[in-house]
């Protein structure tokens, strides 16, 4: 069958507006099952504070959010199987910094490209990390943990939620600046058994995010916070000192936490996600609730700011895992 030139231009166009057409009548339908949101970590941690009540705001703005935790790898197996599912909206992961720092900079092997398998959503909110003591170590103060640990070589110890997880990386970043090699780093799968035994006195030192459940633990003196790795104090404990005022200016570290899918996932799919987030993010009371967490809610976060601020992640961490030589696989 021949086409007329102007029969060939009409069914080319009409070819070319076809996946346009499509990602749209997919984004009118979305979504109509549960939605699978894949938290990298076991159960505990800065992650799961956040993924919860966020699935639980999702109810009445997207439907039913299921959440699984995928721990191991350093964040790398969770992520890498939301990298492989199919880019329709329905598995989507909660990474940030910790993920996507790993995959670009500590494997030799990674399980996937953070770049370009997964497209972020936006940003939930960022954290910070703090710097907390067993209550039988006798320092008050980050200087005297310092001189303590100097003081005492090989007998300070800290934990952290795994090899390469930004709660190592700021670990040893502290060792660097503090000079005390001499610290023994513990690695844990995750940050939960890290802290029970930073409770029972196993390992002294832990670098943990603040999250409300640390808080509570430092207001009850069962673990002593020294500092925070924000670059001002946090609202929610204004006592704490940030880990600049007490002479290690180098050590502030805040950490990204926000949504991403599968490379292809629809644009318009991506941008309902995205809003819905804003539209939770804008609640008082859920903000509030993120604050007292030790979270700052990223009211305004997009595709293209969370994108640049997980570029900027591993332009800080670039340095400071060359310097170490470190690799986890």
């Amino acid at each position: 069958m021949r086409f007329s030139r102007r029969q060939f231009l009409h069914l080319a166009a009409g070819a070319a507006a076809l996946p346009v057409f499509s990602d749209n009548a997919v984004a009118q339908t979305y979504p109509t099952r549960p939605i699978r949101l894949v938290v990298p970590f076991p159960p505990g941690g800065a992650f799961d504070a956040l993924a919860r009540p966020w699935a639980d705001k999702m109810k009445a703005l997207l439907g039913t959010v299921v959440v699984e935790n995928i721990g191991g790898g350093g964040a790398s197996l969770g992520a890498a199987a939301v990298a492989r599912a199919n880019p329709d909206g329905y598995t989507i992961l909660l990474g940030g910094t910790i993920p996507h720092v790993n995959e670009a900079l500590l494997k030799s092997r990674p399980l996937h490209d953070p770049v370009k398998d997964l497209d972020p959503i936006a940003s939930i909110a960022t954290n910070v990390f703090c710097v907390a003591v067993h209550p039988s170590v006798p320092a008050q103060t980050l200087t005297e943990l310092i001189a303590y640990a100097k003081a005492n070589p090989g007998k300070m110890s800290y934990g952290h939620s795994g090899v390469g997880s930004t709660n190592h990386l700021t670990g040893e970043l502290f060792k660097s600046l503090a000079e005390t090699p001499e610290v023994v780093q513990v690695p844990y799968r995750g940050i939960g058994p890290a802290m029970t035994d930073l409770i029972s006195g196993q390992i002294l030192m832990l670098v943990p995010a603040l999250t409300g459940q640390v808080l509570e633990l430092k207001r009850s003196g069962r673990i002593r916070v020294l500092v925070v790795t924000s670059p001002t104090r946090l609202k929610a404990a204004p006592e704490i000192p940030t880990a600049a005022e007490t002479g290690l200016p180098g050590l502030t570290v805040t950490n990204t936490i926000g949504l991403l899918a599968p490379t292809g996932t629809p644009k318009p799919i991506i941008e309902q996600i995205a809003q819905a987030t804003r539209t939770a993010l804008a609640e008082p009371a859920y903000g509030q609730m993120l604050v007292e967490g030790g979270f700052e809610p990223s009211l305004d976060s997009n595709s293209d700011k969370f994108r640049q601020a997980l570029a900027a992640d591993v332009a800080l961490w670039t340095p400071v895992v060359k310097a170490l030589g470190l690799k986890i696989d």
